[in-house]
């Protein structure tokens, strides 16, 4: 399918990487904005702390 475009596979490879990245920044800035027009906090806060692990 790629070689019908012209494109080699490491290049194919390299696009879908570059891709995910792109649409993972996309959807982080859009929930961050969403995040900010519902509360009115500028931040969220990050609560991701998984070093912490509490058990005893």
């Amino acid at each position: 399918m790629l070689e019908e475009l012209g494109i080699s596979f490491g290049t194919g490879v390299i696009l879908l990487i570059m891709l995910y990245f792109v649409v993972k920044w996309a959807v982080r800035n859009g929930v961050k904005e969403a995040w900010t027009e519902i509360t009115g906090k500028k931040e969220m806060e990050e609560n991701f702390d998984t070093d912490n692990d509490e058990t005893e």
